[in-house]
């Protein structure tokens, strides 16, 4: 009897890995206009074929090793409270997507045309609030809606960082998290 070998991650999940290095190592010495398929192909030591068939495009390729950098790598700081957590939240999340490389991955993500890459982000961000939320009913604090988070605190921060029309500060974050808990 054959026993079946249980690849773990397998040939696309390696090829994956270094295509996005290489992206990520071309990123640090070229300016992303300078990125060309074959450029990448080659760094990443595959045909150009095999990117073309995996992400159809550069555009689909840069979206898609933007939403893995995005891709949450631990919990939200826990402060004690509810509107702790939250502050402490939009306060890391702003100054992480304001920061060059931060509106640039927001760039990628939003330029690529891929619902699938803006939903999977939009995704991160509900889980983190989730988090937040079920903390602080474990808390025995009231909670609050997902909805309201992302329509009060997460969508007018991200507006002004992809419009550039203000700069989200740390005051402008805590009042937006003041509006969420006004009622509590």
């Amino acid at each position: 009897m054959a026993r079946e070998m249980i690849r773990q991650g397998g040939r696309s999940a390696r090829i994956q890995e270094e295509v996005h290095k290489a992206v990520n190592t071309l990123l640090k010495t070229r300016d992303r206009s300078e990125l060309t398929v074959p450029m990448v192909a080659e760094t990443a030591g595959v045909t150009p074929s095999t990117l073309y068939r995996r992400w159809g495009d550069l555009t689909q390729l840069l979206a898609d090793v933007a939403v893995a950098r995005m891709r949450p790598i631990s919990e939200p700081d826990d402060t004690g409270d509810m509107r702790g957590d939250m502050e402490a939240f939009i306060l890391q999340y702003a100054e992480e997507m304001s920061s060059k490389p931060g509106r640039q991955m927001l760039a990628d993500v939003i330029g690529s045309g891929s619902s699938g890459a803006t939903v999977k982000c939009c995704g991160f961000t509900a889980f983190h609030l989730e988090t937040l939320r079920k903390r602080a009913i474990a808390r025995g604090e009231a909670g609050f809606s997902i909805d309201e988070a992302v329509d009060t605190v997460v969508a007018p921060v991200i507006y002004h960082i992809l419009f550039e029309d203000r700069e989200p500060t740390p005051d402008y974050c805590r009042e937006r998290v003041a509006r969420l808990f006004q009622n509590s």
